[in-house]
């Protein structure tokens, strides 16, 4: 089965590990991810943050390694038939990539056409800025973005820091402690198969 191509989208200061892990992950197993954000093309930087929890009453931010951006935000708006799954990274990027119409009209064309949606961390608020994407949905994300959930008309999964949720082809986890089995299920939405000999 040939790889399926995937469009993730970041934005200044999305979470590192949301963007390198599941990459990697991705194309090692043979599919094809293009990130991009908004006005960059293929070739230039963002940069990236990480979040922690370190005992205080909310995460904290430090700052990422630059991620290099693998196609042109323009580019893959012409194209999204191409594209079998969007994936919304977490982190800060999610803030303000979700008010871009053109980010807007890329999440309402997966949903409209039935396409697999991955959302981690504060991805879902990317999703929640497109009318009827979380509706009727069980999502899991980072605490703080229960509300929007719910206001959105979906049901806030609170799951554990290692957990993902699949409901039908949306899968979501809370945070980047939780990549292993958000790619896991990721993966098997995707219909891709790793056998061990």
């Amino acid at each position: 089965m040939p790889g399926k191509k995937i469009l993730m989208l970041t934005g200044e200061f999305t979470e590192e590990y949301e963007i390198f892990v599941y990459q990697q992950a991705m194309e090692a197993v043979g599919h094809i991810v293009h990130v991009v954000c908004p006005d960059k093309n293929a070739g230039d930087l963002i940069k990236t943050s990480l979040h922690d929890f370190e005992g205080d009453q909310t995460y904290t931010e430090k700052p990422g390694h630059y991620a290099l951006l693998n196609k042109t935000f323009s580019e893959a708006e012409r194209q999204l038939d191409q594209y079998h799954a969007v994936y919304c990274a977490g982190g800060r990027g999610p803030e303000y990539i979700r008010t871009d119409k053109r980010v807007q009209a890329m999440v309402r064309h997966f949903h409209e056409n039935k396409k697999p949606i991955f959302t981690i961390c504060h991805g879902v608020q990317i999703l929640i800025a497109v009318d009827g994407v979380v509706r009727g949905k069980k999502v899991g994300a980072l605490a703080a973005c229960e509300p929007e959930v719910t206001l959105a008309g979906g049901t806030y999964v609170d799951l554990s820091p290692t957990e993902a949720y699949v409901d039908g082809t949306m899968v979501s986890a809370k945070g980047w402690t939780a990549l292993a089995a958000f790619i896991r299920e990721c993966l098997k939405v995707l219909g891709t198969e790793i056998r061990h000999n």
